[in-house]
């Protein structure tokens, strides 16, 4: 990290340590929009360096519109995939920290609190490993007040090295993640407000500012970027939850909860985003960074503000256990031994992503009312779903792969089927020949579209027994 001034520091090799959903996508556009940088991003996984490097770029471990193309173009020229985590430290002037926080589920905090001990385990390798000053950069959503733990490990290093530790929070949008990168709304940097620390930050804009207007580049203090990645994601979730709630009234009064939505999305204030009524939001981060923020709450006292943003999750758990009761109350309350065609199983359209996907608790729901799932998902492969389910530790894992088969073709899945679940808004759903799928299935032949997808008219007057949330 060269400089001639502490205003001016020349980044001209990066490190990310995590080749996960966010260090990869990012890593990868950074590399083509600044090809002077080195970017490295490192790993402790094999398999996943290893699939980041395919000749075929298409088998890249992470599926999302356009990355095939940056990785294509910056891959071999400065952007390279190691598991060599210790030189790529060493030769960094610049690290981001990009590794897993999963909710802990073990000891204080079980169920809620965020799992630093990979972040923990990172600081402390970069503190082993570094001999010159770095800028540590969070990437990972963290607790407030974690870019203090950090600094407390790399200022103890001994080796008289100096860090400046910066928040830099992502606010991707799988499905959409590279266009979110190249056309964000915002970038967020936090750091410390002294010399050094603005100097850093300015390091890092420097950045950014090669494709991002810098109007657009907004920095804070430290704890206040931390902080508002979990405020960003808790206000979006809500949305989502309080759309879903009023999509169980919709259905008891006959209103339409997409009238609703629309109706209400048309007020300025309010706004269309974030209003449709779905059997419940996943992906990596609403529900992991709203239980952060619950138990950092609680941890201050502060039990009615955490008691609030966890009635957020509680919906969002009823609106998938009521999907599940509703196909059993349908289908003459029993399932057992019948055939359920799942369609999606990733947590929404355009990724490969499975976390917290609602389609993992309706088929643990089902299958524990013996029905035989059987799930075609055009990204999403059969390991990931039966690693999804075993994660559960409901069954035996043999049972689990009984229960539930894979398919590689739609309308295999949905052949003689009782009934067909929308669990993902893949848009080539829309698209089946459902009057063939009709004539393959058992009959009566339901449909319950988790995603509101499909045209309630089409199928009616086909023959289905149709249902959609929030709809009568």
């Amino acid at each position: 990290m060269k400089s001639e001034n502490t205003n001016k520091m020349k980044i001209t090799n990066i490190c990310c340590i995590g080749a996960g959903y966010v260090g990869g996508p990012t890593m990868s556009v950074i590399a083509q929009k600044c090809p002077d940088i080195k970017v490295t991003v490192v790993d402790i996984n094999e398999n996943r360096i290893k699939a980041w490097n395919d000749p075929n770029v298409e088998n890249i471990p992470i599926y999302e519109p356009g990355l095939t193309e940056v990785v294509k173009e910056a891959r071999g020229r400065n952007l390279f995939f190691s598991t060599d985590v210790d030189k790529a430290i060493d030769e960094a002037e610049m690290i981001f920290i990009s590794v897993n926080t999963p909710t802990k589920t073990y000891g204080i905090g079980k169920g809620m609190a965020a799992d630093l001990k990979y972040i923990e385990l990172s600081a402390r390798q970069i503190a082993r490993v570094a001999t010159s000053d770095k800028i540590i950069v969070e990437k990972s959503t963290l607790p407030v007040r974690t870019a203090e733990a950090i600094k407390n490990i790399l200022d103890n290093s001994g080796k008289g090295v100096k860090f400046q530790i910066l928040s830099n929070p992502e606010f991707l949008a799988e499905g959409t993640a590279v266009e979110n990168l190249l056309n964000p709304d915002r970038v967020l940097i936090g750091g410390e407000q002294t010399k050094d620390g603005r100097a850093a930050i300015e390091a890092l804009v420097g950045i950014y500012q090669r494709w991002i207007p810098k109007e657009r580049l907004l920095t804070t203090n430290v704890w206040s970027s931390e902080l508002s990645k979990l405020t960003a994601n808790a206000f979006l979730a809500q949305r989502i939850s309080s759309i879903n709630a009023m999509s169980e009234l919709c259905e008891m009064t006959e209103a339409d909860v997409e009238e609703v939505a629309r109706a209400i999305g048309a007020d300025s204030r309010i706004g269309s985003r974030f209003l449709k009524a779905s059997v419940g939001f996943g992906g990596s981060c609403f529900q992991k960074d709203i239980l952060n923020l619950v138990y950092i709450a609680r941890s201050y006292n502060l039990h009615e503000v955490a008691d609030y943003w966890e009635q957020v999750i509680i919906i969002n758990n009823h609106q998938r256990s009521r999907f599940s009761k509703k196909i059993v109350q349908s289908l003459f309350n029993t399932v057992s031994g019948k055939k359920i065609a799942f369609l999606g199983w990733a947590f929404k359209k355009e990724t490969n992503d499975t976390r917290e996907s609602a389609a993992i608790y309706v088929a643990d729901a089902l299958i524990e009312e013996q029905a035989n799932v059987v799930v075609y998902d055009p990204k999403v492969k059969g390991e990931q779903m039966y690693a999804d389910l075993d994660y559960l530790a409901s069954r035996d894992i043999d049972e689990n792969r009984n229960k539930l088969i894979v398919a590689d073709d739609p309308y295999a899945a949905c052949k003689d089927a009782h009934a067909i679940a929308i669990l993902t808004e893949w848009d080539e759903f829309k698209t089946y020949d459902w009057k063939r799928i009709y004539k393959e299935m058992q009959k009566p032949a339901f449909v319950f579209d988790g995603r509101n997808l499909l045209d309630k008219e089409m199928l009616t007057e086909i023959g289905f027994v149709h249902y959609a949330i929030g709809k009568s």
